[in-house]
């Protein structure tokens, strides 16, 4: 079995429904520099949802006509891919409660229409109100989501802030793995915004390590040991990073200049921290075989980041079945490391 773990899902109606498009666009917070425009795809007879942060540098695109879900199974078909987990790219970030609860609802009809193929993420806002404790609980109990996804980042508060607890606590008592979608950029973006690739691809990295890192080194987890959370991205790269963060204190330097406690910050990632591979190809054999190394295969799970990048998803699994490990580990990245976490049946 392969299951690809990030395939990202929008209405299949966006661009045609007036008040749901509407509803997209207006939701993202332009007071804080954020430009969310409807414009069309050059070339194409299509339009496309342009998301600038500051405005004139593009972060996140959405062309019309790629989420159908017809067109999913049949590419998952062709791609030897036998279940896709379906997640919202980036939106979690902004989207009130009214519009994750018709999301929500939209995702649990293609569950239905096609039993079998999909699994789902829930989508609420973190705040821990009871409207949104309430969707949550139903997402999970009755549509039979699989966990709950999350932004790496929610304007300025990273996820190991006070503001989220509420949230944590109940999804710590569901017991239920967190998806963390990476942001398009981190807080402080300014140096990077310039340059495209530095832009669209380096502040993921830059969101997601940050916020695995917050996650260790803040404790969270000694209040919530239940969660699991899976990043996007491989956290950012995080594998290159996870042993000069939680350096061994031998005693015999003048000034201590680290934070002492590695073992524990160790612990939280053989226990808490999980990771995906969004996009296996984009990162190179050499490096993904150094993630499989540093934080085993165990820890690694399969995502495409389905409709991104069409070589990304037609090439991916073959790029990881070709990489040089074991067999054992392949498979548990390909499908075993997702039966577990979200407890598929």
């Amino acid at each position: 079995m392969i299951i690809d773990s990030n395939m990202h899902w929008l209405p299949e109606n966006l661009f045609d429904d007036e008040a749901l498009l509407e509803s997209f666009l207006n939701v993202v917070p332009r007071q804080y520099g954020i430009h969310a425009s409807l414009a069309p795809i050059p070339d194409k007879n299509l339009r496309q949802i342009v998301i600038e942060q500051p405005k004139g540098c593009q972060i996140l695109n959405y062309a019309e006509n790629q989420y159908s879900s017809a067109e999913q199974i049949k590419d998952m078909n062709e791609n030897g891919i036998d279940k896709g987990m379906l997640r919202i790219p980036c939106w979690q970030e902004w989207l009130d409660l009214e519009t994750c609860i018709k999301l929500n609802n939209a995702i649990a009809d293609q569950l239905k229409a096609n039993p079998g193929r999909f699994l789902a993420l829930a989508v609420v806002p973190p705040w821990g109100t009871k409207g949104s404790l309430k969707e949550l609980e139903r997402c999970i109990k009755e549509l039979g989501f699989s966990g709950v996804q999350m932004a790496a980042h929610y304007g300025n508060l990273y996820l190991d802030e006070e503001e989220f607890k509420p949230h944590f606590k109940k999804i710590n008592e569901l017991n239920i793995p967190v998806v963390v979608h990476h942001t398009p950029l981190p807080v402080d973006f300014m140096s990077i915004c310039k340059y495209t690739n530095l832009r669209r691809q380096y502040g993921r990295c830059v969101a997601q390590a940050t916020a695995v890192g917050r996650e260790l080194f803040s404790g969270m987890f000694d209040e919530f040991p239940n969660l699991k959370m899976i990043h996007s991205m491989l956290g950012g790269g995080f594998f290159a990073y996870s042993n000069m963060l939680a350096p061994k204190i031998t005693g015999k330097d003048a000034v201590q200049r680290f934070q002492t406690g590695g073992e524990k910050i160790n612990q939280y990632l053989e226990n808490n921290i999980y990771f995906d591979t969004s996009g296996s190809i984009q990162w190179g054999k050499t490096q993904l075989e150094c993630a499989v190394k540093v934080l085993g295969a165990d820890h690694i799970l399969y995502g495409s980041s389905y409709p991104i990048r069409r070589d990304w998803f037609t090439q991916g699994v073959a790029f990881v079945k070709n990489l040089d490990i074991d067999d054992e580990s392949k498979s548990v990245i390909l499908s075993k490391n997702a039966i577990r976490l979200f407890n598929i049946k």
